[in-house]
């Protein structure tokens, strides 16, 4: 829908004249719109989706107005808004009984801070419900302390915000802490002379290859040892044991207890059985493989 029809662009250098322009669009009477959610609704009406679109631009404005805060460009932040706008609309049922305006805002609202959430730093955060609501909560709880521009917070008012908000106060003091500082790029130079780069000085913490290779051969030891000392196990012993000791969520007792005709108590005598059997059998192998290297 959203590349069907056009909509006002609203650059930010334009802001002005695009805000001139949406008014033009005119409001609609209740029944208007119910009749053009209808047609867009039954018939997929363009027009129709088109005029109930136009027709919210103020309120898309009006309410990414209300984000300017967050230092990024206006006019984005309305082109944004108007896809949630776009969405509200597809997804809109007049049957409901409630103007689209109430519905709109909550999508537009959405699309709005999921593109700040995504625009305001390199690095992603705000990706529980409960971080989104304290970066879009923490600013306007400080400036009712009076504490915009006081860096950290005093333990009393990281108190009253993680209460306020229900999170962490941990959370809190980080939060605080991320929104005060800007996002740095690790290719700025370290010296004035523009030799070094801050990524220069970042330790490598992953394992080197020589460990990554010891650790992969390791592995397929055991691997190859496991399955050598499953083969000493007859078919029922091999399967409950499976079943019962290496899978992510074992089978029950009761489970195979009536896959095989037999009791619970029989089906973990087995079990146990079958793991003696397969510790002896792998310490038997490896006994030999130590003997042979010697």
């Amino acid at each position: 829908m959203a590349s069907a029809f056009a909509i006002p662009m609203a650059p930010e250098g334009n802001l002005t004249r695009y805000l001139q322009e949406i008014r033009k669009f005119p409001m609609l009477a209740p029944e208007e719109e119910y009749a053009l959610a209808k047609r867009w609704q039954d018939a997929g009406d363009l027009e129709a989706a088109h005029k109930l679109v136009t027709s919210h631009l103020r309120l898309v404005a009006k309410i990414a107005m209300g984000y300017r805060g967050y230092g990024l460009p206006v006019g984005e932040l309305i082109s944004e808004g108007n896809v949630g706008m776009m969405q509200a609309v597809k997804r809109f049922d007049p049957e409901r009984g409630f103007r689209l305006a109430t519905y709109a805002m909550w999508w537009i609202r959405a699309a709005i801070q999921e593109y700040i959430l995504h625009s305001w730093s390199l690095v992603k955060m705000g990706t529980t419900a409960a971080q989104k609501k304290l970066f879009f909560n923490l600013r306007r709880l400080k400036g009712e302390m009076q504490a915009i521009e006081d860096g950290d917070l005093k333990p009393e008012q990281v108190a009253k915000i993680a209460k306020d908000l229900d999170v962490p106060e941990q959370d809190v003091i980080q939060m605080n802490r991320r929104l005060a500082s800007a996002d740095h790029s690790l290719n700025a130079p370290v010296r004035i002379d523009g030799e070094g780069e801050w990524q220069d000085w970042l330790v490598d913490e992953s394992d080197n290859q020589e460990v990554e290779l010891a650790e992969r051969e390791d592995m397929g030891q055991r691997k190859a040892l496991l399955a050598n000392a499953l083969g000493t196990l007859n078919e029922r012993e091999r399967h409950i044991l499976i079943e019962r000791r290496l899978k992510d969520e074992p089978t029950t007792l009761e489970d195979l207890s009536h896959q095989y005709g037999i009791s619970r108590e029989r089906v973990r005598q087995i079990e146990v059985r079958a793991f003696e059997k397969l510790q002896r059998a792998m310490k038997s192998e490896v006994g030999a493989r130590n003997a042979a290297t010697a």
